[in-house]
């Protein structure tokens, strides 16, 4: 079959711009789950009275802050931005476990499939915000080795 362009299609698609933390997949995805977790099992968790409901929704509600946090300070104090990345990582793990034991203590209340899902969009994006990691730390290393432009005017 030949192709009316010199490349052969591919899936790839350059992403937008970060202008903002608002623009970060990580971000998007942490509100997302977030949201689903306070429309979705909150509720449920209302009537049954789990007792780490407080704690779910908290930890749920903190991800997309430190993620925004994180951008932040990315460039002026890695000291602090990192830590927060960290405490996204581990928000992500949380609430892995809180989904986990929602769905077996409760399995009769909350739909399986829907917790499943959280689950793995909560594994997926703490991935994704390690890469975060990686990359800004990455990209502040080969900053620190450059040589300042001094200017002899």
């Amino acid at each position: 079959m030949a192709y009316p362009y010199p490349y052969k299609k591919t899936r790839f698609r350059p992403r937008k711009p970060v202008r903002s933390f608002r623009d970060l997949e990580v971000y998007q995805k942490a509100l997302e789950g977030a949201v689903a977790v306070t429309k979705n099992i909150l509720p449920i968790l209302k009537e049954v009275d789990y007792p780490l409901r407080d704690e779910m929704v908290v930890c749920s509600l903190e991800i997309p802050r430190h993620i925004a946090e994180a951008h932040s300070n990315r460039f002026e104090s890695k000291e602090l931005a990192f830590p927060l990345l960290d405490k996204a990582m581990t928000g992500c793990n949380k609430m892995v476990v809180y989904l986990e034991q929602v769905r077996d203590i409760y399995s009769d209340k909350v739909e399986r499939v829907m917790t499943e899902e959280l689950i793995r969009k909560y594994v997926f994006n703490r991935r994704k915000i390690f890469n975060l990691y990686k990359a800004w730390k990455k990209f502040l290393d080969q900053d620190q080795n450059q040589e300042p432009i001094i200017n002899n005017n």
